[in-house]
């Protein structure tokens, strides 16, 4: 799996906040939810490049991974 970038994201409170409630919904980590919600806008806006390396697979890694 290629190398994934951090970075810094400020967000409202109440903007975090919801967006922990969703990801809690669906079974998500909130940075798997934004990942989730910024690659699906992406996509629908056709901007989503072809190369994107797959999300990962959700739940926790097997050992040794």
């Amino acid at each position: 799996m290629a190398e994934r970038k951090s970075f810094l994201l400020r967000l409202d409170p109440a903007v975090h906040d919801a967006l922990a409630r969703w990801a809690a919904d669906e079974l998500r980590s909130t940075n798997a939810q934004i990942d989730y919600l910024l690659r699906e806008a992406l996509r629908l806006a056709g901007r989503l490049p072809k190369d994107a390396a797959a999300p990962r697979p959700r739940g926790r890694p097997k050992a040794g991974d």
